[in-house]
């Protein structure tokens, strides 16, 4: 008895020298920088819980990536920015943004034409009489492509956001929910291809389909999307063969049972709704996948892999999938992406950093999606400037992913992301 007592002391005494030593070497320079670079994670604690999450990872099936697969990207540099040229009142501030944008070393400008802002009053009518003196609702429009043009800069154009009178409830039922006749959405993109054919060729039709907030106060149905998108996607090409289509990019989400009953308060996972699309029969409709980068509560060195986990490498689940449905040769393009530096006093919605932690994360990213992952495209940084100050106003964290302020005054992550875009040229 005395001897296994004996036995079990020494045994537990062991483990405890042996912990000691592992806690020690873990917290060492060397194994903590290992550690940030694998879980993204800046303090010990949590980078010894990222330990476990990555050996975890270690018993799911491994995912089939292809990464040679990839036919053309469609860029060398995949530095595209998001910007809200349509909100700036006054012409020479939209070009100020863009020249901005182009001195920091953006190449891509992702840019939504929202269809309530232009074909506002009814269908086929493309004036503007919201205020005197009426005006064609295309000039704020042609002015962004020529700045595009003059800056050197590829266009992203999204199109979304109907106008109320394609609703027979108008906004009752979100004020970006599709149209009744989702025919009068496809007229609406051959217009616009129509109009810029031969200047701009990247269009990505719709955005988040796979939320509430972009679907209106309705179920979800990647169903519906898809016959939207069959729709609309045959218009453009019939307006310009050279005319790229990019599909919405999915809030990365892990609901997996929305709302089937008003009011929709809520989103499906993007996994599953992708699948769903293909189901449907999406693959022909769309020339490059979209999804939505964001760093949320790891930085952008997290490889940790788990579908109910959103972090930077969450577009890998989607690149698999692409690949399971035959999809291998198209890229994949990240449509928005960043880390939110809310001050305190701000809800932390989505993940809170530093200014001088988004400034150093943002470069990081690039390098890794330039570096490590060749199925990625155009990455588009969420965003530039807004015009105003409303979302500070008022509080929301949204505000705090710009890269410069409503004055135009940069922000920390602009200024490194200039020096790193520089240190590549």
């Amino acid at each position: 008895m005395k001897q296994a007592l004996r036995q079990t002391l020494v045994l537990w005494v062991s483990l405890l020298i042996l912990g000691g030593l592992l806690f020690s070497i873990l917290q060492s320079p060397p194994a903590r920088v290992w550690l940030w670079n694998h879980t993204g994670e800046e303090d010990f604690l949590p980078q010894i819980k990222g330990l476990s999450d990555l050996a975890g990872d270690l018993w799911r099936p491994r995912l089939r990536l292809m990464p040679n697969a990839v036919q053309h990207t469609h860029s060398s540099l995949p530095f595209g920015i998001n910007v809200f040229l349509e909100q700036e009142a006054e012409p020479v501030k939209r070009e100020r943004a863009v020249q901005m944008a182009a001195a920091a070393g953006f190449t891509w400008l992702r840019q939504e034409f929202p269809w309530e802002d232009i074909e506002i009053h009814g269908k086929g009518d493309f004036e503007d009489r919201r205020h005197e003196p009426y005006r064609s609702a295309w000039d704020k429009y042609d002015q962004i492509v020529e700045l595009a043009e003059k800056y050197h800069m590829q266009l992203v154009v999204r199109l979304s956001n109907p106008p109320a009178w394609t609703r027979a409830q108008n906004d009752e039922i979100g004020e970006k929910a599709p149209p009744d006749n989702y025919a009068d959405f496809a007229d609406f993109v051959a217009a616009v291809v129509s109009r810029y054919r031969g200047r701009v060729r990247y269009y990505q039709l719709w955005n988040e389909p796979n939320t509430h907030r972009e679907w209106g106060d309705q179920p979800l149905s990647p169903e519906d999307y898809v016959a939207l998108l069959r729709l609309s996607a045959t218009a453009a090409r019939q307006a310009d063969p050279n005319v790229v289509i990019i599909a919405a990019a999915m809030a990365a989400t892990i609901d997996l049972q929305p709302d089937t009953q008003p009011p929709i308060l809520n989103s499906l996972n993007d996994l599953i709704y992708l699948q769903r699309m293909y189901d449907a029969g999406a693959a022909p409709y769309f020339d490059i996948g979209a999804v939505q980068g964001y760093g949320l509560w790891s930085g952008p060195t997290d490889s940790r892999m788990h579908p109910r986990v959103i972090n930077f490498s969450h577009h890998q689940f989607v690149r698999d999938l692409m690949v399971q449905n035959g999809d291998a040769a198209k890229p994949l393009w990240i449509s928005e992406m960043n880390w939110n530096a809310a001050p305190d006093g701000v809800e932390p919605r989505y993940g809170k950093v530093s200014l001088e932690t988004q400034a150093r994360y943002l470069p990081i990213a690039y390098e890794r999606i330039r570096t490590a992952w060749p199925w990625l495209g155009v990455a588009n940084t969420w965003y530039l400037k807004r015009a105003t100050d409303e979302w500070e106003r008022n509080g929301q964290p949204e505000a705090y992913f710009r890269l410069l302020a409503p004055d135009f005054t940069p922000q920390p992550v602009y200024e490194s992301f200039k020096a790193y875009a520089t240190s590549l040229r």
